[in-house]
């Protein structure tokens, strides 16, 4: 038996039958108690156009995707929609950063490519030394390697215990005080040109410390620029430029894997799939402009806020019994 055949066996064993159909009421139940019987995924339209929105919407902002997609997924009666549908439409939403950020990528990768190469560069000058965009490439190769080590030491806990929706709830928490604290005290005195490779160290732990669903890839590289006194929008910035190589290269590889995996049942199918990356591409894009223009105007207090208030609607969930705390984890 292969490993996604005893996970699909250990899978369907946890799925109880429940008579909720008929009544409103047994519906409300169904809809509020019951284990949904999809955790072997069937994402159908409106639930891959829900999904779709959702991580469009979220991917960007300090808040974590990846605990909205686990937290509401399991709400609208979709555990796991599976590896290759989650990594698929992140692809998605990391293609509308390369089209906002299209000209500052082709910027950084000209300027790196010609010191790197340069037959008249001396000493540093080949890494940027007088060169902020040049520098700026390789910031973005330093910060993506703490991300990359942990993510391939621990992929496995990630995946499953991780997602555990206890410790979302005190990541959601802890990093919205966290975020809240540092936005209200910190200065707003560097911009992207003043980073250093000690500052690009520094992101890319707050972008490592997002493979714990909660955190938010975003919150943490944000919340870590903002203390070191970048100013909301180039935190903002420095977020989206550091999350692409690490975000879309992931995303392709585990999307080629997991959907060459023919067995995993998990994989809804590529209508809805595809259906739900250009809703998250769409609905990306829009919430770059929107929220770059929000954060040159307004603090990060709001996002801390409704972290905090997203923590304890989980926790009430739990109590209820409408959430369980592992479900998403047995299915990763």
């Amino acid at each position: 038996m292969t490993g996604t055949d005893d996970r699909h066996c250990r899978l369907m064993q946890t799925v109880q039958p429940c008579d909720c159909e008929g009544s409103v009421t047994k519906r409300l139940h169904a809809a509020l108690v019951c284990k949904p019987p999809c955790i072997v995924a069937n994402v159908n339209v409106f639930q891959a156009i829900f999904l779709g929105f959702l991580q469009g919407l979220t991917e960007y902002l300090p808040v974590s995707s990846s605990a909205h997609i686990r937290i509401f997924g399991s709400l609208i009666g979709c555990e796991d929609p599976g590896a290759a549908f989650t990594a698929i439409i992140q692809i998605g939403t990391e293609l509308a950063v390369l089209l906002y950020f299209r000209h500052d990528i082709a910027r950084i990768l000209s300027h790196w490519f010609r010191c790197l190469f340069d037959k008249n560069a001396q000493g540093w000058e080949r890494f940027g030394s007088k060169d902020k965009d040049a520098a700026m490439g390789w910031y973005i190769i330093i910060g993506t390697l703490p991300i990359v080590i942990a993510g391939l030491l621990f992929q496995k806990t990630i995946e499953t215990n991780l997602r555990n929706l206890w410790i979302i709830v005190c990541t959601l928490a802890i990093f919205g005080v966290l975020l809240w604290y540092f936005d209200q005290r910190s200065p707003q005195t560097k911009r992207e040109e003043d980073m250093t490779w000690k500052d690009a160290i520094v992101f890319g732990i707050g972008q490592m410390l997002a493979l714990i669903p909660g955190v938010s890839r975003s919150g943490g590289t944000i919340t870590f620029g903002r203390a070191m006194g970048y100013t909301r929008e180039a935190a903002a910035r420095v977020s989206f430029l550091m999350a692409i190589p690490a975000v879309l290269g992931a995303g392709i590889l585990e999307a080629v894997k997991s959907v060459g995996e023919t067995s995993d049942p998990s994989f809804p199918g590529w209508g809805v799939t595809i259906l739900a990356t250009i809703i998250s591409f769409v609905v990306g894009y829009v919430v770059i402009i929107g929220f770059l223009k929000l954060v040159s105007t307004f603090s990060y207090k709001g996002f801390a806020i409704y972290r905090i208030c997203l923590a304890a609607f989980v926790v009430l969930m739990l109590v209820l019994g409408v959430l369980t705390p592992l479900s998403g984890a047995t299915a990763a």
